[in-house]
């Protein structure tokens, strides 16, 4: 997440800096044909150039909207996580048994290794959430992906608990949890699964009633469905028929673009063919940034600087739920670098 009130130069140049230098080649070649080798049979008319973008703005406006409603929805389901946490912890720790049978120390422990496992299944969601598809930017490795991994690593780079994530794992699992990590293919599943098992168990002992385990499988409940929305936003794509498309007529514009720009700037003299090439590139720049910022925005855990922070969020909701528990050894928050939070 870009955390800067405004984007600066580094951020717009990082995004589409060679787009912007494949705008300027085109725009200035163009010029310099229809100058020096008075090539005016390849220039066209301003009105169909025009019609063009008008038509590609609305495209690209709509795909920005879709875009944002998935990036703005990918926040919300991490948003519900944090408040569904808190309030399953809370619940956690404050049921209490008067059934002397079960030990005191033995009942903490039990809450204890519920709440744990419980921050182990947000590290271990956020590292399922990161493995790439194939439409998203870091696997097109014909679309700019060796720029996108660099970017991944940078961001990596900063952020030393970024890949960390099977440290949190062996800390807050106990041994045998921890090993069978790889047997399953969606481990977060299995975490929740397991959560149900212990609060039933608590439940068989008398240690909690049937209403305090009705309230706690209702939050295992509601982490179910926060998993399985972020999985939706992750493993359906935006619509490629919507998507593929503005990116098409968005090449077709910024190509028709100068051979329609120079023969308008033409009519004002020879300076105003040299006249055209900035505007040119202006223009065609504003709509590849249009573009950009909706392809990008529509994967928002793709592990870029575009994401919804999710790093950020677990260790806000591990620390929380660290001191609910009496503890006072708390890991540092994750602060932003560069302008970026993750």
């Amino acid at each position: 997440m870009i955390t800067t009130k405004y984007v600066n130069y580094k951020q717009v140049l990082n995004l589409s800096g060679m787009h912007l230098v494949l705008i300027s080649i085109w725009c200035t070649l163009i010029a310099v044909l229809f100058y020096f080798f008075n090539w005016e049979w390849m220039t066209i008319p301003w009105v169909p150039v025009a019609l063009i973008g008008t038509a590609e703005a609305f495209l690209v406006g709509f795909k920005n909207n879709q875009a944002y409603d998935r990036l703005w929805e990918a926040r919300k389901i991490w948003g519900g996580i944090v408040n569904s946490s808190r309030s399953f912890a809370s619940m956690v720790y404050a049921f209490d048994t008067k059934n002397e049978e079960i030990g005191v120390f033995d009942l903490e422990d039990r809450k204890k290794r519920i709440v744990y496992r419980h921050i182990a299944w947000l590290y271990t969601f956020r590292e399922q959430l990161l493995v790439p598809t194939e439409w998203e930017h870091i696997s097109t490795e014909n679309k700019f992906g060796n720029i996108n991994l660099r970017r991944n690593r940078l961001i990596k780079a900063g952020f030393p608990d970024y890949g960390r994530a099977p440290i949190f794992l062996h800390k807050y699992l106990s041994e045998e949890e921890y090993e069978l990590k790889n047997d399953y293919k969606n481990f977060a599943t299995y975490l929740i699964a397991q959560q149900a098992k212990d609060i039933n168990e608590l439940k068989n002992m008398n240690a909690i009633t049937d209403f305090n385990q009705t309230q706690l499988q209702n939050s295992l409940n509601e982490f179910y469905n926060f998993q399985g929305q972020a999985e939706r936003i992750k493993k359906f794509p935006s619509p490629r028929q919507f998507a593929s498309t503005a990116f098409v007529f968005n090449i077709l514009f910024i190509l028709l673009l100068p051979l329609g720009l120079v023969n308008e700037f033409a009519k004002l003299g020879d300076w105003g063919i040299w006249t055209s090439i900035p505007f040119c590139i202006v223009i065609g720049w504003i709509y590849i940034i249009m573009e950009l910022v909706g392809d990008y925005s529509e994967n928002p855990f793709a592990g870029l600087m575009f994401d919804v922070p999710m790093l950020s969020i677990c260790r806000t909701i591990e620390i929380d739920l660290l001191q609910m528990g009496g503890e006072t050894d708390l890991p540092d928050p994750i602060s932003s670098k560069n302008g970026v939070l993750v």
